[in-house]
């Protein structure tokens, strides 16, 4: 075990037993959602995933301590300290460490810190991935190198629709990701079912994702799996809408020289504003529905060990 990680004790008794347990990010918290709803969001999420059969292993780094399962009043602490808190990634991961400092994690530490606590299975809301204009800028989220290299299968609702996700999807190949679609043969665009583009494969039931991913690890091949999972229909926004907002918010974005790290949360949020709170809600929505997903995928995985 890294001496630098804390496992919760329910955490850690689930792993200890083979027990189905699903990581959590906490950039979602921090950065993602207003207080209290991002709190609130996080608590009812961890308990989706208790209902369906796992545990939860909410991650982030508090004081310096990499955290793999958090209390409630640490959630609350990230809820509430928002964008204040350093939005983790690789490059951050040993100096926050080193420092003593607190950091919410992404897709990328999230994986890192999973897969050093022995989580084999991680719920987002969607991952990262080549942004718009990328031949230029060069701005490829490392969640892509992570899932190249990390073996944690994470299930999300796509990649986020801000992004370029023809590019996302290239660089995936190269990197030699599977992307799974569940139960649908078309890359689901975060707050919409449907992109244009098609996945790898697709896969219908929490049984065949564990089944594909259980096989990747016996046959000794490097990295995670990234399954896709559409937004229920009743919550998935209407194409034109979310694309316009999408539109005016990227262009807002380069008018105001945002770069790097800074560029998704602040796209979010403009989504947000120019939708009315709707892009919220149905972001909250899909989110509950990975992690139902995550815990009856874990269920599956253990059983095959």
């Amino acid at each position: 075990m890294n001496r630098y990680l804390d496992v919760a004790p329910e955490v850690k008794e689930a792993l200890a037993n083979g027990k189905p347990v699903v990581a959590l990010e906490s950039t979602i918290i921090s950065h993602g959602m207003p207080y209290p709803q991002n709190v609130e969001t996080a608590l009812q999420v961890e308990n989706i995933i208790r209902e369906n059969g796992a545990v939860p292993a909410t991650i982030a780094i508090i004081g310096g301590r990499l955290k793999a399962g958090l209390t409630r009043e640490e959630i609350d602490y990230l809820g509430k300290t928002g964008t204040a808190v350093t939005k983790a990634s690789r490059r951050d991961l040993p100096i926050l460490v080193a420092r003593g400092m607190d950091g919410a994690t992404t897709v990328t530490t999230t994986m890192m810190i999973a897969h050093m606590a022995g989580i084999s299975v991680f719920a987002t809301g969607g991952i990262g991935g080549v942004h718009r204009g990328a031949e230029t800028t060069m701005d490829i989220s490392a969640d892509l190198e992570e899932l190249a290299q990390t073996p944690v299968m994470v299930i999300c609702a796509g990649a986020k629709s801000i992004l370029d996700l023809g590019l996302t999807l290239e660089y995936l190949e190269t990197k030699g990701v599977s992307v799974i679609g569940y139960g649908t043969k078309e890359l689901p665009a975060f707050y919409t079912r449907h992109s244009g583009f098609a996945v790898d494969y697709e896969l219908d039931t929490p049984e065949e994702l564990a089944k594909a991913f259980y096989v990747k690890r016996e046959l000794g091949m490097q990295g995670g799996m990234l399954v896709t999972n559409p937004i229920p229909e009743e919550y998935s926004m209407d194409a034109a809408v979310i694309n316009g907002a999408i539109d005016k918010a990227v262009a807002e974005c380069r008018e105001l020289g945002i770069h790097g790290k800074e560029t998704t949360p602040f796209l979010l949020a403009k989504i947000k504003d120019i939708t009315g709170g709707d892009s919220l809600a149905s972001n909250i929505q899909l989110v509950y529905n990975n992690a139902r997903l995550a815990a009856e995928t874990a269920k599956a995985l253990s059983d095959l060990r």
